[in-house]
């Protein structure tokens, strides 16, 4: 089944012109540089917090700017595009196929921004690089959290997964509040700590989603839909999203619901919302 209810004439040319198969292909070569580029990323990770134990932080205060505004940027575009074809299927089609049989969000308008959307996924490992030169709080949840969603999408996007768009858009969603914030903060715009906790709880309530779908998902199989997912994927989603939601529920413990003291030093935010206690959680997503 394949729902395309949506205007072919409000798409763009690049949308247009996009070809799946060739981005299925292209992702399929790519996904065991997925695996490289982790392990490449953690080693890095460290040896650089080493190297710069000895050294001043950096401030890279306007690149950080201009890092988050472009992630901020490209995250709206890619929602403002995906959430209409996610609605369109809910309306027409309903929700067994949003989540197990219909694949129309890695074509028409949205199949250009469903490959970026998984290729972002190695770029976003850049906000490491800010949290290492200005020697900034690292957190588990930090790079846990970019290596496996970066890993998942990559082996996901090619076996043409179903509830992937409902991954995809909520990711898009949260992501352009939390970049912007990000490039608020790094311009040391005040921003009020309800904004934090508000995106953090966006995250929660991201990770509820995500397992609700995937357990859904897991259910229709056992239940002898036919859903266009493999058991070994639909596990992987469901141990991915119980971690996270455990370990988002901690750090929003940590964060917000311990007394806050009469001094504090102020940390400044380094791109991701889990590095600094002062600032609230990530993505991801």
């Amino acid at each position: 089944m394949t729902s395309n209810k949506l205007d072919p004439s409000k798409m763009f040319a690049f949308e247009a012109s996009f070809v799946m198969n060739e981005g299925l292909s292209l992702v399929d070569r790519l996904k065991w540089t997925s695996v490289i580029a982790s392990v490449v990323y953690v080693t890095l990770l460290f040896l650089g917090r080493q190297i710069m134990s000895k050294r001043a932080p950096l401030e890279l205060r306007g690149t950080l700017f201009a890092w988050n505004l472009v992630l901020a940027g490209f995250s709206i575009f890619g929602a403002v595009r995906t959430v209409p074809e996610l609605l369109n299927v809910l309306v027409y089609d309903g929700w067994t196929a949003s989540i197990c049989t219909d694949l129309s969000y890695l074509a028409n308008q949205t199949g250009i921004w469903t490959l970026m959307f998984t290729l972002s996924k190695m770029v976003e490992l850049g906000d490491t690089v800010f949290i290492v030169l200005r020697k900034q709080p690292l957190q588990f949840l930090h790079w846990y959290h970019h290596i496996t969603v970066m890993m998942y999408c990559y082996f996901s996007y090619p076996q043409e997964v179903p509830s992937g768009r409902w991954f995809m858009v909520m990711n898009y969603c949260v992501h352009s509040i939390m970049y912007s914030y990000y490039a608020l903060r790094a311009l040391r715009v005040p921003v009020p700590r309800v904004i934090n906790v508000g995106i953090t709880s966006l995250q929660i309530i991201q990770m509820i989603i995500g397992l609700t779908v995937a357990l859904n998902v897991g259910a229709l199989k056992l239940g002898g839909v036919g859903c266009r997912q493999s058991g070994i994927n639909v596990v992987v989603t469901v141990l991915m999203y119980v971690s996270y939601f455990v370990l988002f529920i901690q750090f929003f413990r940590r964060t917000y619901s311990q007394p806050r003291p009469a001094k504090k030093e102020k940390v400044e935010n380094n791109g991701r919302h889990f590095e600094a206690q002062s600032n609230g959680v990530k993505k991801h997503h």
